[in-house]
């Protein structure tokens, strides 16, 4: 079985969904994992990789899959990693104050597009699957798309930050 068969294969017999907007799910906050639980969250964490990279996501929070915990899955061509990048607690400690607007779009509020302004760089620290602490320093697109989940994860969408509403 191919890779790209084999993730399709995974998506059909996997019982997550994307959710989509109005659910109110979408707009509850999701609580922290514990270090020691981190392990169990695994196939998890694996089946929100299938689904974004089925629904050509470039990133993935656990609310947009019925799971309020602080979890969040990007593609590895966006963040430019040998492995999808998986970041457990997510926290953006620095936020610049250079603002750039671009477009966005979302898998929970299909077939929307809207600008929105968003800091250009930021830091960020989070733990790894296994709890390994790591920091990011980026700017750009992962900057953006890192924000955009971090949103998720707060119950906030990119909707609500429109530039021309």
């Amino acid at each position: 079985m191919t890779k790209q068969a084999e993730i399709v294969f995974n998506i059909f017999m996997s019982v997550l969904k994307i959710i989509t907007y109005p659910s109110p799910r979408l707009r509850k906050k999701s609580k922290a994992i514990e270090i020691a639980d981190m392990p169990q969250y695994k196939n998890f964490i694996t089946e929100m990789i299938n689904i974004m990279i089925a629904k050509d996501g470039v990133g993935l929070a656990a609310p947009q899959v019925g799971k309020n915990i602080n979890a969040v899955v990007i593609n590895k061509e966006i963040a430019k990693t040998k492995d999808h990048l998986v970041l457990c607690n997510p926290k953006i400690t620095f936020f610049s104050a250079k603002k750039i607007i671009l477009e966005e779009g979302c898998l929970s509020v299909p077939n929307f597009y809207g600008e929105v302004k968003r800091p250009e760089k930021i830091r960020m620290k989070a733990g790894d699957i296994n709890g390994k602490p790591i920091i990011i320093k980026t700017k750009g697109l992962l900057a953006r798309v890192i924000q955009h989940e971090v949103d998720h994860l707060n119950g906030i969408l990119f909707i609500d930050k429109l530039e021309n509403k």
